[in-house]
């Protein structure tokens, strides 16, 4: 009985101290009518340039996305529409939640997924000129955008 008690312990404290390792909550969605997002990701076209560091697509059309002032997603993921959510925190974080796309027969079906869920993991952001790049919470490149003027 003391071994049991203590294993569930154990197993407890596990559970607490993962969760605490976790990296904090995700940014909050504007829900606000009043407030509006702001920053260098907001209304701007960006063009899928590389997945990871240094892998190009070959899609049928350029994935893209655009975030407007609100906080809503609309792009392609190179095959289908996209359409979500996204937030701005501090330090740069960034969530992409409610994320859809319609649903085409593509021949490249699996790289529009990889599309798809390099904005779904995507953490944090950096800016330089006129590229952006996302990373996952573990500090990885996921993949990286091109801005278009």
């Amino acid at each position: 009985m003391i071994k049991t008690l203590r294993n569930i312990a154990l197993l407890t404290a596990g559970a607490l101290l993962l969760a605490a390792c976790r990296g904090g909550p995700a940014p909050g969605i504007v829900e606000e009518p009043s407030a509006r997002l702001e920053g260098p990701v907001v209304e701007q076209r960006w063009n899928l340039l590389l997945v990871g560091t240094s892998e190009r697509l070959d899609m049928p059309t350029r994935p893209y996305f655009v975030i407007d002032d609100e906080g809503r997603v609309s792009g392609s993921d190179g095959c289908n529409r996209l359409t979500g959510r996204a937030a701005l925190g501090d330090n740069q974080r960034i969530a992409f939640t409610e994320l859809a796309t319609t649903r085409r027969a593509c021949p490249r079906a699996e790289d529009a997924a990889r599309v798809t869920a390099l904005l779904e993991n995507a953490y944090r952001y950096l800016i330089d000129h006129d590229r952006l790049v996302f990373f996952g919470p573990d500090q990885r490149v996921l993949g990286g955008f091109l801005r278009v003027e």
